[in-house]
Formats: C-alpha cells, structure tokens, sequence
C-alpha cells in the first residue's frame, strides 16, 4: 500500500515527486510510501525546446529534461520508487484508497495523483466521468480535462499540469505539481499549511 502514487513522469508527475520526496525528514512524511509511475512516451517534453524558462539555460531540450529528472528524483529522494516500463489502463476507487492496474502489475494507494497529457487518447479506465472538454485549449485541437477543483477530482484523486485544465506551458505544469505535492504535505500534516524549503 503506497500513500502516494503519481501517474506520469512529465513535468507535473516529476515536480510532485520531487516535492513528496523533499519532505522525508519530517516526522509527517518519513514514513510514507510514495511511488511513480514514469510512463514518459505521451509527455510533451520528448519534442520541447525551451528558451523562455527561468532557470534553464537556453536551448534546453525536454528529452533532456525527462532524463536528467529521473536521475534527480534518483540521487536526492531514492525512497521516492520509480516504476518504468508500465503503463496505467485503470484506476478504481477502493475500501481503503484505490487501486492501479498497469499492463504488468496492480498497486494500492491512499492518494493517486494523474498527472498525464491532455490529449483524448486518454486511456485510463475508471476516470471517464470526470472527462470534460478543456477549458483553456482551442476546441479544435479537442483538448480534455479532469473536473477538478483546486487539483482535487474526488477525495484522494488529484490531478496535475495540463489535464488539471492549466495552460501547455513548462513552468505551469510543474508549478501545477509542486502545488498538489504541498496540499498532500498539508493533509499529511494534519491540515497546517506545509512547503519544503531548502536554505543555504
């Protein structure tokens, strides 16, 4: 039984694990379970070139950045587990959280967080109705959502970046990740508003 499972190792999926994983020293979060899902062939990022985000230098390319993420999330926070080579096709409401099926295995967890593109070749089975047309997409290229408020869909499921209905931009999708990682942090921590800041 994990506490946190994140579907989806883009920009959202990442930052969300990053952040869950920074929080390891608090007595909040030291023992939780968080895992992955680093599903990474749909993400936007295998085709990015980045030249208007604070940070990173010019010319960064996302194919870069989907490597060097899964090394970060590695080296700093390894008891954040990354599950490659699968891919989600369920995720059911259950007793005590929900369970996630792949094309190899079945996980239990607390809270999942979907943190997919928004395209409508979304193939998760047992998120259909909470689909709804994107509201900040041109309707031709027929753009999709999770009805969510604040990142929340239903008690425990969240969503993250562009199919949160944010804007298809990098520093959006990641800040969108960052937030629901905090508001999972500020549940962990009993309702008191909680970030993680790492000071010189």
């Amino acid at each position: 039984m994990y506490d946190a499972l994140i579907i989806g190792g883009g920009a959202a999926g990442m930052s969300c694990a990053l952040v869950l994983g920074s929080a390891k020293s608090k007595p909040f979060a030291e023992d939780k379970r968080i895992a992955i899902v680093m599903h990474q062939r749909s993400s936007h990022l295998q085709n990015a070139l980045f030249n208007n985000v604070l940070g990173l230098t010019p010319g960064t390319l996302g194919a870069d950045i989907l490597e060097s993420g899964k090394t970060q999330l590695d080296t700093m926070y390894p008891h954040v587990e990354q599950i490659d080579n699968e891919k989600v096709s369920a995720v059911d409401k259950s007793e005590d959280g929900f369970t996630v099926t792949t094309n190899k295995a079945v996980y239990k967890s607390k809270i999942v967080v979907i943190a997919v593109g928004y395209t409508n070749l979304l193939t998760i089975k047992g998120l259909e109705s909470y689909v709804e047309p994107h509201p900040r997409a041109v309707i031709e290229k027929e753009r999709i959502w999770l009805k969510n408020e604040n990142h929340l869909v239903v008690n425990g499921l969240y969503v993250a970046g562009t199919l949160a209905g944010w804007r298809s931009q990098f520093a959006i999708a990641s800040g969108s990740g960052a937030q629901v990682a905090t508001d999972i942090l500020t549940l962990w921590n009993d309702g008191k508003h909680t970030k993680v800041h790492d000071k010189v």
